[in-house]
């Protein structure tokens, strides 16, 4: 049987943003994949951060958002109802302090991070960390290196 990986926000909202076609497809691909075979998982606050990011106005949209808010809440209930989502435990909050003094991740990646760790999720899916490396037991995988033109750096184990 196939592991379970954990995807990041960046891999949620890429679904959503016409800004990189590439990176879109991508994102698509691997969430209706994930879907079918029941191998990723979502944090709790993938969720949150994807009405937060896809909400905000940006400026190489002119101001305009990725979506309305009605759209992006819609679509949270969406992946609410479709995925396994994990939460936050206490574990979760004290493994993800030990991350940010170890690895030095920023609160908000040392969290996501802490979801894998903590719940045994073998691949974090996520542009936000280096490729490759091992954190404790979670490996990152930038799964938009298989994007033509991008090269991936080679397995660590």
């Amino acid at each position: 049987m196939a592991h379970l990986r954990l995807v990041d926000t960046n891999v949620l909202v890429y679904r959503f943003d016409p800004r990189d076609p590439l990176k879109q497809r991508r994102a698509t691909e691997l969430l209706e994949a994930g879907l079918q075979d029941r191998t990723l998982r979502l944090a709790h606050q993938s969720i949150v951060e994807f009405v937060a990011v896809t909400t905000r106005p940006l400026e190489n949209l002119g101001g305009r958002t990725l979506m309305t808010v009605d759209e992006a809440l819609f679509e949270a209930e969406n992946l609410l109802r479709q995925w396994d989502v994990i939460y936050p435990t206490r574990e979760v909050l004290s493994t993800a302090m030990r991350g940010m003094t170890h690895y030095r991740l920023p609160w908000f990646d040392a969290q996501i991070w802490a979801i894998a760790e903590v719940f045994g999720l073998r691949e974090l899916l996520s542009e936000d960390f280096e490729h490759g490396r091992h954190y404790g037991r979670v490996r990152a995988v930038d799964p938009f290196l298989a994007i033509p033109g991008v090269h991936e750096l080679p397995a660590m184990y």
